[in-house]
């Protein structure tokens, strides 16, 4: 059996464009990438897939490091036979592709790392298991599950980000089981562990180690990327330059679609 027989994943655009991986962050799936995979599939080949944990995936018991994530990467790189790539990660999925283009550098032709930091988040594993408790999963019905995110969660809800955003980005992750009920996309245990496993220490090494030209993106709003944070990061490394992008927040290439693209064309030279 091939290791892409466990993964949720789509392909797009033509046989012999340049190669693109995207990779989704924490609670996110492929779908996230849908707008920037269309402004790119006309000349570009484009593969998104749902993480381990996440989406239609396989969801281990255990297994969720950065390391893990990694690994997973590599082995559905190599069974498609993609030596050779430009890798786009956001959030825990740009932690993901940073250390993958740490320990396997010869993959990876450009590296774009949207919205994350290197640093240790020891009380992330916290903010998560409060987020997540107070979504009463499973939901009856679809209609309870959207009263609930336009109502309550609005108003208990302790987010870094707008509520009403994180709102939608949850509601989102729900989907229609067989028993009618709606419940997460994802494996609320493996998301937690994620959350655990990939941040007690910081990952300065990886970021000053990184070979190929790397390109950092930045919501000018963010809450999760310090603009101190951002300057280190471009300071670290000759091989990495940045973009701040306006009028986003943490979701970069969901708040300024357009932007994020032209960003990602001025890297790579044109698509």
């Amino acid at each position: 059996m091939s290791y892409l027989d466990l993964f949720h994943y789509q392909i797009t655009g033509p046989e012999n464009g340049r190669r693109w991986v995207f990779v989704h962050g924490l609670m996110g799936y492929l779908n996230n990438w849908r707008k920037i995979a269309s402004g790119l599939e006309a000349t570009e080949r484009i593969f998104v897939f749902d993480q381990r944990g996440h989406g239609r995936s396989l969801k281990p018991a255990t297994g969720y490091t950065t390391e893990d994530y990694s690994e997973d990467l590599y082995r559905l790189t190599e069974d498609l036979g993609w030596d050779r790539f430009i890798l786009v990660g956001h959030s825990m999925g740009g932690r993901n592709a940073m250390n993958f283009a740490y320990r396997y550098p010869e993959k990876v032709t450009h590296l774009v790392v949207e919205d994350i930091g290197p640093e240790a988040a020891k009380n992330a594993g916290t903010y998560y298991e409060d987020l997540l408790g107070i979504v009463p999963t499973p939901f009856a019905n679809r209609q309870e599950a959207k009263e609930f995110f336009q109502t309550e969660f609005l108003a208990r809800a302790k987010t870094r980000d707008k509520a009403t955003v994180l709102a939608q980005f949850l509601y989102a992750n729900l989907e229609e089981k067989p028993n009618g009920t709606m419940d997460w996309r994802f494996s609320k245990s493996g998301i937690l562990e994620s959350v655990m496993q990939g941040n007690p220490h910081d990952r300065w090494r990886e970021v000053e180690s990184l070979r190929m030209p790397t390109l950092w993106i930045r919501g000018e709003n963010s809450q999760d990327l310090s603009r101190e944070s951002f300057e280190k990061i471009l300071r670290s490394n000759q091989m990495i330059r940045g973009v701040e992008i306006p009028g986003a927040g943490h979701w970069v290439h969901s708040d300024q679609p357009g932007l994020f693209l032209l960003a990602l064309q001025e890297f790579v030279g044109g698509f």
